[in-house]
């Protein structure tokens, strides 16, 4: 195909952002902005308060509908290692249907298409909150040529299905404690990941959900990263190296090791609002190139401006087909050059948000979840969704999993020892078909709730189980119990058994639910976070892993584990559809109980519709033992498999576990027996 010369001269709108043109030996720049009138870009080498090449864009040349773009040799651009923009256009005018601008020409700006980014010594937020120049402290584009591309092998992308068991794990706190026993230099990174896979195996997930690692402002104050700066560029903290060429190629290590071993790599990611926040926040990107192209803005309101339905100060204007775009690019840049395999979305309902403030549902138009659904690359991975503001039906992606925060609550407070939970644990168990009908025309699946205890975002389990209320306050309920001593410190015997029973059980009800269990990084081995709730801004071994804790809570290990193994050897625990005839529910005696005060149940789970074993399971959350009758067949045909009030390592049988005396079982408070029936 013959060169196109004009694109040669003047560069091309097809790829936005800095995109190498080796047989031209020249870069080719290409920024979104519709309401900018002069967009000037500057590159820096090792003095960054000065730029070593500057080209200003011309607006009859360098410009194709909204895109402004540029094709420079590198030879003309004075050994350039880094970029970024400063962009101006007209002021913002108050009134009625009016667009909110942040321009500001002595601003210097991030590409949103930085595939890496470099924070120079001097780099300052507070600079950026301000007016006028921020150079020498801004954050810029790295300029990358990828001269060795990574070596994949025959990395393949991971889908699991029935033994789906995901893991919630963030990056850095993973193995930031020096008791990782992991060389300091590669604690709290992507390689320290991978030197802890074994561990991962060993328990027996098959996934692990990264918290975002997405480049997050190092100053914002959040060790979450959940204040997103870009959507392409890994998180720089998280590397052992600051070579810009070794960046990529670690998260891509982590990505290909972690497939090695079977597991789905999955991120978390927010899509729905940055870190530039309200009107009064810094100016890094977004703001500065066209805050009404990528912020959806309150229009009569010009003392408040930014539309702030996530909390965070602004919304993503998912309604702009630019920043669907960009969205999309995103994601299938993290599809295509690393290899992850699915995404967990922030808050996603937010992102079917329209102008006017209105939720767009299953039965409405929502742009980007439809784009998403016919993107030949997108709609083959997975996605998870953390509901927020609509019914789990109604929710635009239809094949979507939803994080089932009901679930949470519920399963909370029956092992609490709440009254009135019986008939939302039975739903719980069952697969949740109330939330996720499989009616006509929705024919969704029990596989797509999310079903969990404990997530980042709350008490973990170790909290649940030594905290009556959280240290960091009470605004949300979070249904703790700290079983009759508070804290961590002191603890009784009697209380220290009862807590890892109360574990036990929380395992043994998520992995015995119809569903896709999710468990938190830590919480396998007991792991607290002293009673905090939102401890999104603490970095330090408070949220670290404790990895001495493995040893300590050895027996709690040892049942996660074995929990997990027996889930995957029972297909009929996690179905394609809802069990429907192949369960019977029971009391202690007979039929079950629905009233308020009760707090057992029993229920008992054909196998054969699943070429599996019978299962029987006894539930007691009243605080005294109680006799349950074995409803199903003979005694001696039934062996006890799990049993939480048992010590270790009788509490969990995998095989030639006894049989039942009579057809009665004492199960104790506060317990859960599941007996076995081999299939004939």
């Amino acid at each position: 195909m013959p060169e196109n010369q004009w694109e040669r001269q003047y560069g091309s709108p097809e790829h936005l952002g800095a995109t190498w043109i080796g047989n031209q030996q020249a870069w080719n720049f290409a920024l979104y902005s519709k309401h900018a009138d002069q967009v000037t870009l500057c590159c820096y080498a090792d003095d960054l308060y000065r730029p070593c090449f500057i080209y200003a864009f011309d607006q009859y040349l360098n410009k194709t509908g909204r895109i402004w773009h540029a094709r420079i040799r590198a030879s003309d651009m004075n050994d350039a290692r880094y970029y970024g923009y400063r962009v101006d256009g007209p002021k913002s005018s108050p009134g009625f249907g009016f667009d909110w601008h942040n321009f500001d020409r002595d601003k210097v700006l991030l590409d949103p298409y930085a595939q890496s980014v470099y924070f120079p010594p001097n780099f300052s937020r507070a600079a950026a909150c301000g007016s006028g120049s921020n150079e020498g402290s801004a954050p810029l584009g790295r300029l990358l040529i990828e001269r060795d591309s990574f070596n994949w092998e025959d990395d393949r992308p991971q889908r699991h299905g029935q033994s789906l068991v995901i893991y919630e794990l963030h990056v850095g706190h993973f193995t930031r404690n020096l008791n990782s026993s992991l060389p300091e230099g590669l604690c709290g990174t992507y390689r320290g990941v991978i030197q802890k896979i074994p561990h991962l195996e060993e328990l027996g997930v098959t996934a692990v959900e990264l918290m975002p690692v997405f480049q997050f402002d190092p100053q914002e104050g959040s060790a979450w990263g959940y204040m997103t700066l870009n959507f392409f560029a890994p998180h720089h903290a998280y590397f052992t190296s600051p070579e810009a060429s070794a960046q990529k190629n670690e998260f891509r290590e982590m990505v290909k090791a972690l497939h090695a071993a079977g597991m789905e790599v999955l991120l978390d990611v927010v899509y729905n609002h940055t870190t530039e926040g309200d009107q009064n926040g810094p100016i890094y990107s977004f703001k500065g190139i066209d805050s009404s192209s990528y912020y959806m803005i309150e229009k009569d309101n010009s003392l408040a401006p930014y539309s702030n339905w996530t909390g965070t100060g602004n919304t993503i204007l998912a309604s702009n087909a630019a920043v669907r775009r960009l969205v999309l690019d995103s994601m299938r840049y993290w599809v295509e050059e690393m290899h992850v395999d699915g995404f967990r979305f922030d808050i996603a309902s937010v992102l079917a948000v329209d102008t006017e403030g209105n939720v767009r549902g299953f039965a409405e138009d929502a742009p980007l979840f439809d784009e998403i659904a016919a993107d030949p690359v997108l709609n083959k991975v997975r996605l998870i969704a953390e509901q927020w503001s609509m019914e789990n039906a109604k929710f635009p992606g239809r094949v979507w999993h939803q994080w089932n925060g009901r679930y949470r609550d519920c399963l909370r407070r029956f092992v609490k020892g709440d009254f009135g939970q019986i008939g939302t644990l039975m739903s719980s168990l069952y697969g949740s078909s109330d939330l996720f009908p499989d009616s006509l025309p929705y024919s969704m699946h029990p596989c797509q709730s999310i079903n969990y205890i404990a997530s980042h975002d709350g008490l973990r389990m170790g909290d649940l189980v030594c905290f009556t209320h959280p240290t960091d306050g009470d605004d949300y309920p979070q249904y703790g119990w700290d079983c009759g001593h508070p804290g961590i410190s002191n603890i009784p015997p009697a209380v220290a058994t009862l807590r890892k029973r109360q574990i036990k059980n929380f395992c043994t009800l998520l992995m015995l639910s119809n569903g896709t269990p999710m468990i938190l990084m830590g919480d396998e081995f007991m792991q607290h976070q002293q009673g905090y709730r939102n401890p999104y801004n603490i970095d330090s071994p408070v949220t670290w892993i404790n990895w001495d804790l493995k040893q300590t809570n050895q027996d709690v290990f040892d049942f996660f584990k074995k929990m997990i193994a027996f889930r995957k050897e029972h297909p009929s625990l996690c179905r394609s559809g809802y069990w429907r005839n192949a369960v019977r529910w029971y009391g202690t005696e007979g039929p079950c109980d629905l009233s308020a005060h009760c707090r057992t149940l029993a229920f008992f789970l054909d196998g054969r519709g699943a070429d599996d074993d019978d299962l029987y399971v006894m539930i007691n959350a009243y605080w005294d033992s109680l006799s349950f009758k074995l409803q199903q067949g003979e005694p001696q045909q039934w062996e006890r498999v799990i049993d939480t009030s048992c010590a270790s390592p009788n509490d969990i049988i995998l095989a030639g576990g006894p049989s039942p005396d009579s057809d009665h079982y004492t199960v104790e408070g506060r317990s859960v027996v599941v007996f076995l029936r081999p299939k004939s």
